[in-house]
Formats: structure tokens, sequence, C-alpha cells
């Protein structure tokens, strides 16, 4: 009866050896896999924010061209109204 006793704790020991190293390398496997999410995630984020900051320096940029193109308009739209108001002047001067 001991040899059988002996002989099963040694066949538990043994298979609880095994699954204990499985167990850890599993774990292993699975931290080296969270490192690797972790890098993409960071680099994920860093490209956001690359992103980020050139759509808020490049909408800047857009505000100043708009606001340029608007007052270069205006601009034209005067020298074409006055150019108009000097034609039609100098009609009625012909006719008097």
């Amino acid at each position: 009866m001991n040899l059988v006793l002996s002989v099963c704790v040694v066949a538990l020991t043994s298979f609880l050896c095994v699954a204990l190293f499985y167990l850890i390398s599993s774990i292993h496997k699975v931290q080296r896999v969270v490192k690797m999410v972790e890098g993409g995630v960071t680099k994920a984020e860093e490209v956001v924010d690359l992103i980020r900051e050139k759509v808020k320096s490049g909408s800047a940029y857009f505000m100043v061209l708009g606001e340029v193109a608007k007052r270069a308009m205006e601009y034209f739209f005067d020298k074409t109204r006055d150019g108009k108001e000097q034609a039609s002047k100098t009609k009625t001067k012909g006719r008097r």
C-alpha cells in the first residue's frame, strides 16, 4: 500500500510540475503579447498626436489663408466697382 501511495504521489507531483511549467510558459507568452500590444498602442497614440498637431497648425494656416482670400476678393470687388463707377462718370461727362 505504501508503494502504491508513493507512486501516486510521484505521478501527481510530476503532473503538477508539468502543468505549472505550461502555465508559466503561457503567462510568459501572454506577457510578450501584451508588451507588443502596448508598443503598438504607444505608436498609434504618437501618430494620433502628430496628426492632431498637424491639423491644429493646418487649421490655423487655413484660417489665415481664408482671411487673406476674403480680403483679396473684397479688394478686387472694390476695384471693379470703382472701375465701373468711373466708366459711368466719364460717359455722363461726354453727354453734357
